[in-house]
């Protein structure tokens, strides 16, 4: 048996998989892990936001502060979407109260569709170009205009 074409065949198959790889991109979300460690911890604030967001079926919650208290909850528009809009007006606010504050805490249900969780996650760590500046004090004293909203995002639940 011939197997000439058939080795023709399969390479003809890999070159194409080799030149079509190119077109494919694959976008990543950064989300830190939670980390257990037995070092020194870093010296603590003493009033830190710690913010959590609790993406439900129909509502969006925010808290905020050691012992959770609950600062606003979005609820789902007409059209059916979250009031990311909202959301993120309270989010801007709250980055003026504290400049420095880089993480959030993200809590959905196991329900809530990946595309929609991307867009939470969006809301809560851009700063929209309509957003006004927000500065904050570098290592010398000096305003440095933030960049991102909060960027350090942390999954609480994703296993229930």
């Amino acid at each position: 048996m011939n197997l000439t074409p058939m080795m023709d065949a399969i390479f003809i198959f890999i070159f194409f998989l080799l030149t079509s790889i190119n077109f494919v991109k694959i976008m990543e979300i950064g989300s830190d892990v939670p980390i257990i460690s037995e070092s020194e911890p870093l010296p603590e604030d003493n009033n830190p936001l710690a913010l959590q967001v609790i993406v439900r079926e129909n509502e969006i919650e925010l808290q905020r502060g050691i012992n959770p208290q609950q600062v606003a909850k979005f609820q789902r528009t007409g059209e059916g979407q979250y009031d990311l809009a909202g959301l993120h007006e309270k989010l801007v606010q709250l980055k003026r109260e504290k400049s420095t504050e880089e993480s959030i805490i993200i809590t959905p249900d196991w329900d809530i569709g990946y595309e929609e969780l991307v867009k939470v996650m969006d809301s809560v760590r851009l700063l929209e170009k309509t957003d006004d500046a927000i500065f904050k004090k570098d290592k010398d004293g000096m305003d440095v205009k933030v960049e991102t909203l909060f960027s350090k995002i942390l999954f609480s639940n994703l296993m229930s």
